[in-house]
C-alpha cells in the first residue's frame, strides 16, 4: 500500500553544516532523551511495583508514560544518529514507519488525556453524591477496556494518516524538516491524491475538537461539584489531582496548535 516507486529515500534538513555543531546537537538531545526515558521509566516502575498505586488514576498515568516514552523514541534516536554519523538520509519505509508510529502514539496520548478527564469527572462527582459507587463504575475491567480503546483509536489514526499520505507519488525527496512530518511531505506531492490526507486531517480535527469540548465540559462539571465540598482540604486535594492534567493537556494542545495550525514554510 505504501510503496512509492518514485522515491526510495528521503533527505532531512541538516542541523548544522559544521561537525562541531552536529556533535553539540547530538549531546544536547542525548541528554534530553535520557532524561525523558529515565523519568518515564521511573513512573512506570513506581506504578507497577507499588501496590498502593494500583488505582485507575495511576494506571492511566502509567499508560501515558509509556506513550510519551514511545513517541520520543520514534523521533529522537534517528535524529541523533544522523547528527553523529553526519548523514541526512532515511529510507522510504523508515519514513513510513516513523509517521505511522508517531501518529499512533501522539493520537493515543490525546485520547488517553480525554479518558483521564472522564475519570476525574466520575471520581469527584461520585465522591460527593455516592462515594461507594466509584469502584463499580471505574473498576479494573473498565480501565482496561478504556485503555484498549485508546490504543486502538490511536492505531487507527496512525494508519489512516499514513495511508492518506503515502498513497500519493512525490516529486522530490528533500523534506524541509529534521524529522518525519506530514505537512512538509505533502508539499512534495505530485498528484491530487494528497487530498485524501486533507480529508483525513479534517476528520481528525473534528474528532479533536470533540475531545477538547468533552474535556472542557468535564472540568466544568468537576468544578461545579467541588463547590459542594465544604472542606478546604478536600478542595485542595481535588485541585492537586486535576491541575496537573489540565496543565499537561493545555501544553499538548498549545504546542500542537503552534506547530501544525500555522502555514508551512518554504525556507529552512
Amino acid at each position: 500500500m505504501f510503496q512509492n516507486t518514485s522515491v526510495s529515500t528521503f533527505v532531512f534538513l541538516e542541523f548544522a553544516e559544521t561537525w562541531e555543531l552536529q556533535i553539540l546537537h547530538f549531546i544536547v538531545f542525548l541528554l534530553l532523551y535520557l532524561t525523558i526515558v529515565t523519568g518515564n521509566i521511573l513512573i512506570i516502575s513506581a506504578v507497577a511495583f507499588d501496590h498502593h498505586l494500583h488505582t485507575p488514576l495511576y494506571f492511566f498515568l502509567m499508560n501515558l508514560a509509556v506513550q510519551d516514552l514511545c513517541s520520543v523514541s520514534v523521533i529522537l534516536p534517528k535524529s541523533m544518529i544522523n547528527s553523529l554519523l553526519n548523514t541526512r538520509d532515511i529510507s522510504y519505509f523508515g519514513y513510513v514507519a516513523q509517521v505511522l508510529l508517531f501518529f499512533f502514539f501522539i493520537s493515543s496520548d490525546f485520547f488517553l488525556l480525554t479518558v483521564m478527564a472522564y475519570d476525574h469527572m466520575v471520581y469527584w462527582y461520585i465522591a460527593i453524591c455516592n462515594p461507594l459507587h466509584y469502584v463499580m463504575v471505574i473498576n479494573k475491567q473498565a480501565c482496561t477496556q478504556m485503555v484498549a480503546m485508546v490504543w486502538l483509536a490511536g492505531l487507527t489514526c496512525g494508519v489512516l494518516h499514513t495511508s492518506g499520505t503515502f498513497l500519493t507519488p512525490f516529486c522530490s525527496n528533500v523534506v524541509n524538516q529534521f524529522f518525519c512530518e506530514i505537512p512538509q511531505l505533502l508539499k512534495l506531492a505530485c498528484s491530487e491524491l494528497y487530498l485524501i490526507e486533507i480529508r483525513v486531517v479534517i476528520v481528525s480535527v473534528a474528532i479533536g475538537v470533540g475531545c477538547c469540548c468533552f474535556i472542557i465540559v468535564s472540568y466544568v462539571h468537576i468544578f461545579m461539584t467541588l463547590l459542594q465540598i465544604s472542606s478546604r482540604q478536600g478542595r485542595q486535594k481535588a485541585f492537586a489531582t486535576c491541575l496537573p492534567h489540565i496543565i499537561v493537556f493545555s501544553m499538548f494542545l498549545l504546542t500542537g496548535s503552534i506547530a501544525y495550525l500555522r502555514p508551512t514554510s518554504d525556507t529552512p
